[in-house]
């Protein structure tokens, strides 16, 4: 029907706009007709389990738990909130914007009835972080399995190429710029490595933070080392990280974000802060996750991983092997073996 969300040029400026409730309201309606298609269609076909699939988002639960069959909910996602104490990093209309959406989220989660009925009716809840898992169990009493909503791409790095001693560090970022993503973070903490570690940073993607966050970069006189390379093909993005040294993320509103796994199939190891879907696939192995204590211990944890990075090659080279391997434990086959089990388990609990 026409007036439902599609992922056209008019619709996703209304998305990134005040209007989107306009949106949102236009979704609720498209899982209303979803469900009476799929009340047709099981008096045809005898459905033996459904799975409600959505945008990864609570608030909308759709309405295929009444079909009275064995039901699967998610990934879910959006409980979170983004951590008050980091509001100030993103600029007064970030802060506005992401303080009003806190406030909105916890209410939402104490009086949506859609999903709270959602929750205690599915067999198995799917969350796409631990930290929505948590959410989960805190706010609905209800347990649930993580499976992280991306996968990596089906791309192979030959070998993984070495960094010289004199060699500058290719750091790669990647994002809509906006101020969740959190962008200053990582040039505030640029600006203070060594002279001793040579550095230039690709700067990935576009949007309306673009602005400020050169301003940023010429206030902290770190122009020259920063290449703003705007939105690019999914092909021209890869081709461009393939080039790099290490992947830093910075966002601080999110769930895993696709580029992540996408800088683990390349071989690049990964700085980011030890929160939302990160916390869950950068290990160890592949990466350096920085503690979320406050802004200020965020951004020097960041650069004294770049720092670190930068002068041990050998560990760099140890992370870079450690993201091949660990890309591979999300691929989607792996989650189709797992989806399957837990479908399984959802039918043989709803018959017992």
């Amino acid at each position: 029907k026409s007036w439902h969300y599609r992922p056209t040029p008019g619709w996703k400026r209304i998305e990134g706009s005040v209007f989107k409730p306009i949106m949102n309201l236009a979704y609720t309606l498209w899982l209303k007709d979803a469900y009476q298609l799929a009340r047709q269609l099981h008096q045809e076909e005898a459905f033996e389990l459904a799975h409600q699939l959505t945008y990864v988002g609570f608030r909308f639960p759709g309405r295929l738990w009444k079909l009275g069959v064995p039901f699967v909910w998610g990934p879910v996602g959006g409980l979170e909130n983004t951590p008050w104490r980091f509001l100030p990093v993103l600029g007064w209309k970030g802060a506005v914007y992401y303080a009003g959406r806190n406030l909105v989220n916890s209410l939402q989660k104490l009086t949506l009835r859609s999903s709270r009925k959602a929750f205690h009716k599915a067999d198995v809840v799917i969350a796409a972080t631990s930290g929505i898992q948590k959410e989960i169990k805190r706010c609905y009493g209800v347990d649930s399995q993580v499976i992280c909503e991306v996968s990596p791409p089906d791309v192979a790095v030959e070998s993984i190429g070495s960094r010289a001693a004199d060699e500058t560090l290719r750091i790669i970022w990647s994002g809509e710029h906006l101020p969740g993503k959190a962008l200053p973070l990582l040039l505030n903490a640029l600006a203070r490595v060594s002279g001793d570690i040579p550095w230039r940073l690709d700067i990935l993607g576009e949007g309306p933070s673009g602005v400020a966050w050169k301003q940023l970069v010429d206030k902290l006189a770190i122009s020259e080392h920063c290449h703003w390379h705007g939105r690019l093909s999914r092909i021209d993005a890869l081709t461009r990280m393939k080039k790099g040294h290490v992947f830093v993320i910075t966002s601080l509103k999110d769930l895993t974000s696709t580029v992540l796994l996408e800088a683990l199939s390349l071989g690049l190891p990964v700085v980011c802060p030890d929160h939302c879907g990160f916390a869950d696939v950068v290990d160890s192995s592949c990466g350096i996750k920085i503690p979320m204590n406050s802004p200020a211990g965020l951004t020097q944890g960041i650069g004294e991983a770049i720092q670190q990075l930068g002068a041990d090659e050998a560990l760099r080279q140890s992370l870079a092997q450690g993201a091949l391997r660990r890309a591979d434990e999300f691929s989607w086959q792996k989650k189709q073996a797992l989806l399957e089990e837990l479908c399984r388990k959802a039918v043989s609990g709803h018959l017992a």
